[in-house]
């Protein structure tokens, strides 16, 4: 595909975007992006969370305003919804005391049409969108899949240019999904949608090379465009081919070097306790290095092959895999992972083994949780309040991944049994490990 030559759809140009923190200052969400969706293709964003694309989405609907920058829809500034743009959202949003012909139809309440010529319309987005015979049915009735197809079709029946999808498929379950992206698909390549581009949203890297024609992706804190990636294969894609292989792995070789550098940015800062941790659990982070060091990996996997059979996300196994890679119980190269000494140790180790293990680890690569420990030891009643480690780690991170960051060195610590966690009084001890 000429991109170059095909007309453009939403151009989005330098587009920053930055929110007050209630407790004072600016946090910088999107950085000196620029984006175009062209007419005929199927556009993605893909990256992890905190990267800004839902933030970016809403932009590009004219949901949200940009702190700086320009929206451009069909040559002309966009300053709010404009006709022509329609959204489908992870959620179902739909209204429960309508039925779905309803629901439909109140997608075209703002455009003033005749009720013949709504109910013509909301019939024929039904029909497409293979609903037929649940038009009198409400919401209650029908299954997650098919209220998402009732997102759809509301958002089908505006007639939009372009179709705007915040992860429509994340929030069912694989086979649904699966069913409703192979439908969409068809429709789109068969020519019996309205829009004439799709810019979509997604953390499923598998799905943004089986829809996508274009990826984009974004980088965090603040989100920015890191790389984007052709996709020039034909539809209907073929999972197992070599090809497409190849762009899944190009594409975790982008995701794997960003995360390794921001690692080795950490590293250098072993003074510091303050920077952002990975969201794993210890209980995710232990069934990573068990099924690396199981005999179907032999302690190395590319992520592709690692994602796929469990069907995770590159919210999920990115995260974790950076924890390995953090606490050295592997090394994270470009597109792959491999368990180090000490993590072949760890996955052939019992229950008491593997927790010392895991808090001599802790204690050594993770500053914040030694940091943690040294003031229960300091303190005579061997407590602090949890507010006491989020003041520190805030004048540094904002507020969400202070938060993110102090609820994964507590998981961590409490499996490492480091130190106690009273939820109920927001208090770290030692009370329970000195008795």
């Amino acid at each position: 595909m000429a991109i170059a030559n095909i007309e453009p759809i939403i151009a989005l140009q330098h587009i920053g975007k930055t929110f007050s923190k209630p407790e004072g200052g600016n946090l910088p969400v999107l950085e000196n992006i620029d984006v175009i969706a062209h007419s005929g293709e199927i556009l993605g964003l893909l990256g992890r969370s905190g990267s800004g694309k839902s933030t970016l989405l809403r932009i590009a609907a004219g949901l949200l305003a940009p702190s700086t920058g320009e929206v451009l829809y069909n040559g002309k500034a966009l300053t709010g919804p404009a006709e022509g743009i329609a959204v489908v959202f992870q959620t179902f949003a739909l209204f429960p005391w309508l039925t779905v012909l309803e629901n439909v139809e109140a997608g075209l309440d703002a455009l003033g049409l005749s009720a013949e010529v709504t109910r013509q319309r909301a019939l024929a987005a039904i029909d497409v969108i293979g609903l037929d015979g649940f038009e009198s049915a409400y919401p209650r009735e029908l299954s997650g899949g098919m209220r998402q197809r009732v997102g759809f079709a509301r958002a089908l029946v505006v007639q939009p240019t372009i179709l705007l999808m915040d992860e429509p498929f994340s929030a069912l379950d694989v086979l649904t999904s699966e069913i409703l992206r192979s439908d969409l698909l068809d429709l789109w390549h068969g020519h019996q949608l309205p829009m004439k581009s799709i810019l979509m949203v997604t953390h499923n890297i598998e799905e943004a090379v089986l829809m996508c024609d274009r990826i984009l992706i974004l980088a965090s804190n603040p989100g920015r465009i890191a790389a984007e990636i052709q996709v020039p294969l034909a539809q209907p894609r073929n999972r197992l081919a070599p090809d497409f292989h190849a762009i899944v792995d190009e594409v975790y070789s982008i995701l794997t070097s960003r995360a390794i550098e921001s690692i080795n940015a950490q590293h250098q800062l072993q003074s510091s306790f303050t920077y952002l941790l990975p969201s794993a659990s210890s209980n995710r982070i232990c069934g990573l290095i068990e099924t690396l060091g199981s005999t179907s990996f032999n302690g190395e996997a590319e992520l592709a092959k690692l994602a796929k059979p469990f069907v995770l996300g590159v919210d999920v196994l990115l995260p974790v895999a950076e924890a390995l890679h953090l606490l050295e119980f592997a090394e994270l190269k470009t597109g792959t992972i491999r368990l180090s000494a000490a993590g072949k140790l760890f996955a052939q180790a019992g229950i008491d083994e593997r927790k010392e293990l895991f808090r001599k680890h802790l204690i050594q690569f993770v500053p914040l949780a030694a940091h943690i420990r040294h003031i229960l030891d300091d303190r005579a009643e061997h407590q602090a309040p949890r507010l006491r480690f989020m003041s520190e780690l805030e004048d540094h991170l904002n507020l969400a991944d202070a938060n993110r960051t102090l609820r994964a060195v507590t998981d961590w610590g409490r499996y490492a049994e480091l130190f106690e966690y009273d939820a109920k009084k927001l208090t770290f001890s030692l009370d329970a490990i000195r008795s």
